[in-house]
């Protein structure tokens, strides 16, 4: 069958580029793809026996590594890119699959985060727009042909670097307030010393092409698998002894239930519409 792995590179053949992606590094994307298949599984299935008000992570997480298994598929299979020349002439593969995952993943990953440690929402969606710009920044600077391209790598190294700073800070300020501030350096700080090797590898790999195409994914690989599966699974793991109510996460079933000032039943029920009060 055309879709077995070993079989991608003679379907979906890298022509007309010099620098491409090779059968063995393919497969090595494939063993990637299996990774955030799996750890989909272990975020989404949880989520099935656990009480409704305890699933805004796994929901949150989950969908980010489906996207991630997506992409890696693509990735894997020698989809997903575009050919872009180099300052030496030669032509090469740059995947924007790599930059859709990030686009999901990163900020996927700043709200999780932001949840957790208790921070504004203004503030938590100041961290999402950071991690988008960041990104987007990068893809534009991977596709710029001639060294003005540094300048959007500047752009989005400072994006991330402001994105960091309130991770570390200011959302290790807030988790301490409320007594979470153990688990969440854990987590934060795993997350904000992998994001800190984004920028070398994108000035190697898409930025300079100081190395290839296969050399940068197993790079990105690796962090790609040391970010999002791992910080899932640990999200899961630590979030077992969480009192989701004191860390105010327990979102109702039922929207606004709690704050209105109808009362509801055991079964959901307004009282101002009970059937008691139905007319005949």
């Amino acid at each position: 069958m055309d879709i077995l792995p070993r079989g991608a590179l003679d379907v979906n053949p890298p022509t007309g580029v010099d620098v491409a992606l090779s059968e063995h590094v393919s497969d090595f994307l494939w063993a990637v793809t299996a990774v955030y298949i799996i750890s989909f599984f272990a975020c989404l299935v949880p989520s099935f026996t656990a009480p409704e008000s305890k699933r805004v992570f796994n929901y949150t997480l989950s969908m980010a590594l489906l996207v991630g298994a997506a992409t890696y598929f693509a990735q894997a299979s020698d989809l997903g890119w575009d050919v872009v020349e180099q300052a030496n002439g030669l032509s090469t593969q740059v995947f924007y699959a790599r930059y859709i995952n990030w686009v999901v993943s990163f900020p996927a990953l700043a709200l999780s985060l932001g949840l957790l440690s208790g921070i504004s929402w203004t503030t938590i969606i100041l961290n999402i727009v950071s991690s988008w710009f960041w990104v987007i920044s990068y893809l534009v600077a991977a596709y710029t042909t001639t060294s003005y391209k540094w300048g959007f790598f500047t752009f989005g190294t400072f994006a991330y670097v402001i994105l960091a700073m309130s991770t570390i800070n200011e959302s290790r300020e807030s988790a301490d307030k409320i007594g979470i501030s153990r688990d969440y350096l854990i987590l934060a700080g795993w997350v904000t010393l992998i994001w800190t090797l984004y920028p070398i590898a994108f000035g190697l790999s898409d930025g300079s092409h100081v190395i290839g195409v296969n050399s940068g994914f197993i790079f990105f690989g690796a962090l790609d698998v040391l970010l999002l599966p791992v910080t899932s699974v640990g999200f899961l793991l630590l979030s077992s002894r969480w009192d989701f109510a004191a860390l105010q996460l327990d979102f109702s079933e039922y929207r606004g239930v709690r704050h209105s000032r109808i009362p509801f039943d055991k079964d959901g029920h307004s009282a101002a519409n009970s059937p008691d009060d139905a007319e005949v």
